[in-house]
């Protein structure tokens, strides 16, 4: 039985760069010993914005897995981060394809971010099975704990599409832990071929059953036009959450892009914000939905949940529009009716949270976020194509 699974994951979801768009060096080290660098091939350096100055700050590290493989892992410290995020990467990159990103991310999030490559990715030893990115991600997780001295609950486990899959295993074993990021997740590795409606024993990353045992808040980004992994992926995984999180939906949004989108670095900054002004310790009740703006406790509350009735309604008209026979005009008349009228009941709460759409946005965080945007853009980034190898770069 694990042979198949097995033979399933090598098929399906695993398309490693090839050639790895880095290699390792060693170099001297301030206390006279050795240290790895990278070395990034001629395509990553054409596009890349990092510096030596902020490439001397990182720490380029071997790992070894309880399953004998040696996986590579990068470390970049923010001087004033209070948390950690461990980031498991998409299945078309390697850690010299997402390094200007991570870079961004921990100046722009002020978090210390760890990234590694699984097994048979970049400089990784082994072969990518589903088991062994679960033993990756737990060797990544052990050297932040025993190296950098991390707690459980100052960390924040970010999966972004098969990354998803280990983020969510290591998730359910970590009862304190602080908060999760699912980036374009699958719900299985089965569901993204087929439209299946239960778990077979045979599927690999079993995401849809294991969330709901994650303990923590979780917050789902997922683009509406994703045409690799269907947005219906990240509702669903929404919806199983214990400690759900404003969800965002990324209007256009494809597989490989959701980086673009203005909104993308504002909402996890938000997120951020708001799990680091939340109570450390996990036992205190009640979700975490919006805590930026103590003052605004109330208001945005009450607008995630009227934002979240409303993406539900959305992925369900869209939904039945492929699976069931159309739904009458007249039934969605009066849907949108409804819809109206709590529209026109929270124009004085929706005011704020559409500062990044309208003319009332700060000047200095728009630049700022054009800035990361450019960022992105000038790194060409297209990382995952998960399931599809012949998905279309963006």
């Amino acid at each position: 039985m694990g042979a198949v699974t097995s033979t399933m994951a090598a098929k399906f979801a695993f398309f490693p760069p090839s050639p790895p768009s880095y290699e390792l060096e060693e170099e001297e080290a301030e206390d006279c010993g050795k240290k790895l660098r990278m070395v990034m091939g001629v395509s990553v350096r054409s596009n890349s914005n990092s510096n030596n100055t902020n490439r001397k700050k990182v720490d380029v590290l071997k790992l070894e897995t309880k399953r004998g493989n040696r996986v590579v892992a990068v470390y970049f410290k923010n001087p004033s981060a209070s948390l950690t995020v461990l980031y498991s990467h998409g299945n078309a990159a390697d850690l010299g394809q997402m390094y200007d990103l991570f870079c961004e991310l921990s100046l722009h999030l002020r978090v210390n971010l760890m990234g590694y490559d699984y097994s048979g990715y970049g400089q990784s030893t082994g072969k990518p099975t589903e088991q062994n990115t679960y033993a990756d991600i737990e060797a990544a997780y052990r050297c932040l704990e025993e190296k950098y001295g991390v707690k459980e609950e100052d960390v924040i486990l970010y999966g972004q599409s098969v990354g998803s899959g280990p983020t969510l295993d290591l998730a359910t074993q970590l009862p304190k832990l602080r908060a999760v990021v699912l980036h374009s997740p699958i719900a299985s590795g089965l569901r993204v071929m087929y439209p299946v409606k239960r778990t077979y024993w045979f599927d690999i990353y079993k995401n849809i059953d294991k969330i709901p045992s994650v303990n923590c808040p979780v917050l789902v980004i997922h683009g509406t036009a994703d045409d690799v992994v269907d947005w219906s992926h990240g509702k669903q995984l929404w919806e199983c959450c214990k400690e759900k999180y404003e969800p965002l939906w990324v209007k256009g949004g494809n597989h490989c892009d959701l980086e673009l989108f203005p909104q993308y670095i504002k909402h996890l900054k938000k997120f951020i914000s708001a799990i680091e002004k939340s109570s450390r310790l996990r036992n205190v009740s009640g979700p975490i939905m919006d805590q930026t703006e103590d003052h605004r406790k109330s208001t945005d509350f009450r607008e995630s949940s009227i934002s979240s009735i409303d993406q539900r309604e959305r992925c369900r008209l869209s939904a039945e529009q492929k699976e069931k026979p159309r739904l009458s005009i007249d039934h969605r008349e009066k849907s949108r009716f409804s819809t109206d009228r709590r529209e026109k009941s929270r124009k004085s709460v929706d005011r704020p949270l559409r500062e990044s759409n309208g003319p009332y946005q700060n000047e200095k965080a728009r630049n700022s976020i054009d800035r990361f945007g450019g960022m992105i853009r000038s790194v060409g980034l297209c990382n995952i194509d998960c399931f599809k190898p012949t998905a279309t770069a963006i």
